[in-house]
């Protein structure tokens, strides 16, 4: 590998360490190997390559989310049970890139302050949302048409995101994918949240 790639490869691993804030540019030149100055000859600053980090990073876990075990793939047309597979697959994949979805919800948080980082963020949603919903669906991502992506990904994106806070925060009441079709059928059904009885 250049000094470039190990740069990237270096940042990555801080940041998955580290975290997104705590990550310095002196830790990246000890994981990479490389020096100081090849940060801004390579990337402009530390900022420009942890953001190409995370989203590298954040590419892995894609890439893997999209690898169908073959006993979901298995499962047949019914919706809710593609879902249903989606979601474990997710929560799986969630558990075992934990450091990763905490460094992103650093990030996230930097955004407001960070337009390229923002930039960066708005770039990335609308294959986010198409990506989510192959994993959800079971289908390859590259056959999720523009409105299915925008309407069904905008979803997947938003339960998604909130799985990532509740298992930062406590991961043992993430609903799991039949409390999630429960609530959905509710909505879609109208039925009214069940009043409380006073004890």
């Amino acid at each position: 590998m250049g000094h470039r790639e190990d740069l990237l490869a270096g940042a990555k691993r801080c940041l998955l360490e580290k975290g997104w804030s705590r990550t310095t540019a002196r830790d990246i030149v000890a994981a990479s190997g490389a020096n100081l100055a090849s940060i801004g000859y390579h990337y402009g600053s530390k900022d420009a390559l942890m953001r190409e980090a995370l989203f590298a990073a954040m590419s892995d876990w894609a890439d893997e989310a999209q690898v169908i075990p073959a006993q979901d793939a298995a499962i047949g047309g019914e919706l809710t049970e593609r879902f249903a597979a989606g979601w474990s697959r997710a929560l799986e994949l969630s558990g075992k890139h934990q450091a990763m979805w905490r460094a992103q919800l650093e990030a996230v948080l930097q955004a407001e302050h960070d337009p390229a980082l923002r930039e960066a963020f708005d770039r990335a949603q609308p294959g986010a949302r198409q990506g989510l919903v192959g994993l959800f669906h079971g289908i390859d991502e590259r056959e999720v048409d523009e409105e299915t992506s925008r309407v069904l990904g905008s979803l997947y994106l938003t339960l998604v995101s909130g799985m990532v806070v509740q298992q930062a925060l406590d991961p043992g009441r993430t609903p799991d994918a039949r409390d999630l079709i429960e609530a959905m059928r509710r909505i879609v059904g109208g039925t009214p949240p069940a009043a409380s009885t006073p004890a």
